[in-house]
């Protein structure tokens, strides 16, 4: 009799675990975890959301509501490590404390995720993967299709995801998820379904760019191509005659040279997983490591070249922010990197830049009395209804 019982034990200890795994999930919406991410840490949740994969972005934003009202105004979303997806963004920064950190940290405890690799989850990768190919002109990170779904997964929280900085400016304390580690959630996806895709419109660009030939090197790959950094730091040295040049300049300087070792890490894949939250067994300048993932398959030819443009000057503003700026929004870092991938796209003889959603933001037709209202115009609408970022 004592055994039975202790097997009966057993037997409901194994089922309370499985329950506790296999929960029903909590139902939310996008806007109310961003509003107060803290009290979701942790939760197993179903949201119905609308994924977008942009240049940097792999966000999640409200079906209803594409402004929340606060500066990121989505879920960064994350697959299980191990999971080979072809869709998220075409590059990402993220950082990470060094051995050497100036802070105190200590990785967080998560509960691991099983993706549930259906049907329902290939046409959502296979949707999100494809790109927007019509038009003669650059259109970085630009996807043919957003797609509306209900995902189900854990949440992981942060109340805060500004990093925070010693006096000496140094990073000491850091937290949230995504590029520039900016977003305060991120869900890892355990399932997916209701799949609905919406095509995104381009026409409007392509029939400005269509017949055009392209001015620069030509798009494909090439010996230019076997070494990016070298041929993007060619490049830079003829950036001059303007702040936005020397900014360029510096955004491609942060790069490690040849066996250089300067926390700058360039990682050549899709940055579409949670990877482990550690402490690196590397050392770098400042305590931190800057992890530069990038997609060439997303990104061909030219396109890779100025990419790296714009992964450089995100580095540069949180290694070294500007005075004032050193707990800016993603906004205006965002910002700050779309003119210098602006800069080197006219550089690099680009007729036409387009960004992820059909905005064009450069035009060599465009006359130069008209080019900056265009322009600004052009990022302030990406930036709001895109990228779901507010001031």
């Amino acid at each position: 009799m004592k055994r039975w019982f202790i097997l009966s034990g057993l037997i409901l200890a194994s089922a309370c675990g499985l329950y506790a795994q296999g929960a029903t999930p909590a139902d939310v919406n996008v806007c109310d975890v961003v509003k107060n991410p803290a009290s979701y840490n942790g939760k197993t949740v179903r949201i119905k959301g609308t994924v977008s994969a942009g240049f940097d972005e792999f966000v999640i934003k409200d079906a209803t509501d594409p402004n929340c009202g606060f500066q990121v105004n989505g879920i960064w979303l994350s697959y299980p490590e191990g999971t080979k997806a072809k869709s998220g963004p075409a590059a990402v920064v993220t950082v990470e404390p060094a051995h050497n950190f100036a802070g105190t940290y200590k990785a967080p405890e998560r509960t691991p995720v099983t993706l549930q690799k259906d049907k329902a989850f290939k046409q959502f990768d296979s949707l999100l993967s494809q790109t927007h190919q019509k038009g003669a002109d650059m259109c970085l990170g630009c996807t043919r299709y957003e797609v509306t779904a209900t995902l189900t997964g854990r949440l992981d929280t942060v109340a805060d995801a500004t990093l925070k900085r010693d006096k000496s400016g140094k990073i000491v304390d850091l937290g949230g998820f995504g590029n520039m580690n900016a977003y305060p959630a991120r869900l890892v996806l355990e399932s997916v379904s209701d799949v609905t895709p919406k095509e995104i419109d381009y026409s409007k660009t392509d029939a400005i760019t269509k017949g055009d030939a392209q001015t620069g090197p030509p798009q494909g790959g090439g010996q230019e191509f076997d070494d990016p950094l070298a041929t993007a730091n060619k490049m830079a040295a003829h950036m001059t005659g303007s702040p936005a040049a020397d900014e360029a300049q510096k955004a491609i300087a942060v790069f490690p040279k040849a066996k250089e070792q300067n926390g700058v890490n360039m990682i050549w894949g899709v940055g579409n997983v949670a990877a482990a939250e550690q402490e690196s067994a590397k050392e770098s300048p400042d305590g931190i490591e800057y992890n530069c993932t990038i997609d060439r398959d997303h990104l061909p030819g030219r396109s890779l070249l100025v990419a790296l443009f714009h992964v450089g000057q995100h580095v540069g503003d949180l290694r070294s922010p500007k005075a004032g700026n050193e707990d800016a929004p993603l906004i205006y870092n965002e910002s700050n990197a779309w003119v210098v991938t602006s800069i080197a796209a006219i550089v690099g003889g680009q007729k036409y830049l387009t960004l992820p959603g059909g905005y064009l933001l450069w035009n060599a037709g465009w006359s130069a009395d008209e080019r900056n209202d265009k322009m600004e115009a052009a990022l302030k609408d990406f930036l709001g209804k895109e990228a779901a970022l507010s001031q």
